[in-house]
C-alpha cells in the first residue's frame, strides 16, 4: 500500500527562511526539499548557516526530504575538479540537516552537438561523484532537466540503467513535456524501477500548469503509483507558477517570467492545493 507524503520546494514560497516555514506550515506540508536559503543557495551556505536552519525546522517540526542541489548543472566541457568539491560540501550539509538524498543532474550538453557524444565523459564524472556520495552514505538522486544529458527517458534510462541501483531517480513530468517527451506512460513505465520520489508540476510545452491541468497525465500516474509502488512516496511541489528570486539562476535564462497571480505565496498554495486534490 502506498502512503503520500507531501514536501515542496519552499523558496517558491519566499526566498525568506523563516518565511518559507511559515508557508509549509499554512499549507500543512511536514516536509521541505531545501534549495534557496534566505535567498542563497542551498550549495554555498557555511555549515553554521545549516545547524541554525536545522534548528528552526526541527522547532518547527518539519523534516528534510532532500538536498535540492544543483549539483551536476555545469556544462560537461567545465572542470570537474572544482564540481565535486563542492558536492562534499553539500553533503556536510545533508548530514547536518538529517537526509541521505541529494537531487542533482547529469551536466549542459552543448547545443550544437548531439549528447551521445558526451555519454561516456558523463558516465565518468557521474561515477566520480557517486564514489563520493557512497562514501558519505548518501543517494545521489537525478532530475531529468532540460538541456542535460538525462533529459528525455531514454538518456535517463541509459544511465540509470548503467548504474544498476546506485543512481536513483526523480521523475518530472514538466520537465519531459518541455523536451516533447511523454511523461505518462511512456516515460513512466522506462523508469518505474529507479524513481524514488517525484517532483510535482505540470505542463502545456514549455509553459507550467499546476498538476492534473497540463498534458502529464499526473493523476493516471498517481493512480499507477498506487499500484506499482508501496511505502511512503513523496511528492515535491516544485510550483514555478510565478516568478520568485533566483529562479532566473534555476532555469539558466534571462527571460521574465509572468504568470496570471498576484504573488508567489498565492502560486504556491495553487500548487500545492492541486496535488492534494489529485491524491485526496
Amino acid at each position: 500500500m502506498v502512503t503520500f507524503k507531501l514536501s515542496a520546494f519552499a523558496d517558491e514560497y519566499s526566498p525568506e527562511f523563516d518565511k518559507q516555514i511559515e508557508g509549509l506550515k499554512k499549507n500543512g506540508i511536514g516536509m521541505i526539499e531545501v534549495r534557496g536559503v534566505d535567498g542563497t543557495g542551498i550549495d554555498k551556505i557555511t555549515l553554521e548557516t545549516a545547524k541554525e536552519i536545522k534548528a528552526k525546522l526541527d522547532n518547527a517540526g518539519i523534516g528534510v526530504s532532500a538536498i535540492g542541489s544543483p549539483i551536476g548543472k555545469i556544462d560537461i566541457t567545465s572542470p570537474i575538479e572544482p564540481h565535486l568539491e563542492t558536492l562534499k560540501h553539500v553533503i556536510e550539509i545533508a548530514k547536518i540537516l538529517g537526509t541521505k538524498r541529494i537531487r542533482m543532474f547529469s551536466f549542459f550538453m552543448p547545443k550544437e552537438e548531439k549528447p551521445e557524444k558526451y555519454r561516456d565523459e558523463v558516465i565518468s564524472r557521474l561515477s566520480m561523484m557517486l564514489d563520493i556520495a557512497e562514501e558519505n552514505g548518501m543517494e545521489l538522486c537525478h532530475e531529468n532537466e532540460k538541456g542535460i544529458y538525462g533529459d528525455t527517458p531514454e538518456r535517463c534510462k541509459d544511465i540509470l540503467d548503467h548504474f544498476a541501483g546506485r543512481l536513483h531517480g526523480v521523475f518530472d513530468h514538466a520537465n519531459f513535456l518541455n523536451v516533447g517527451a511523454v511523461p505518462y506512460p511512456d516515460g513512466y513505465e522506462m523508469l518505474k524501477k529507479h524513481i524514488v520520489y517525484f517532483h510535482m508540476k505540470d505542463a502545456v510545452g514549455n509553459e507550467i500548469y499546476p498538476v492534473g491541468k497540463g498534458n502529464g497525465r499526473i493523476p493516471e500516474t498517481i493512480e499507477s503509483i498506487r499500484r506499482d509502488f508501496d511505502g511512503e512516496i513523496i511528492l515535491t511541489a516544485e510550483p514555478h507558477l510565478s516568478a520568485f528570486i533566483g529562479l532566473d539562476k534555476l532555469e539558466n535564462t534571462n527571460e521574465k517570467i509572468e504568470k496570471p497571480f498576484k504573488d508567489s505565496e498565492e502560486a504556491f498554495g495553487v500548487a500545492i492545493d492541486a496535488i492534494k486534490a489529485i491524491i485526496s
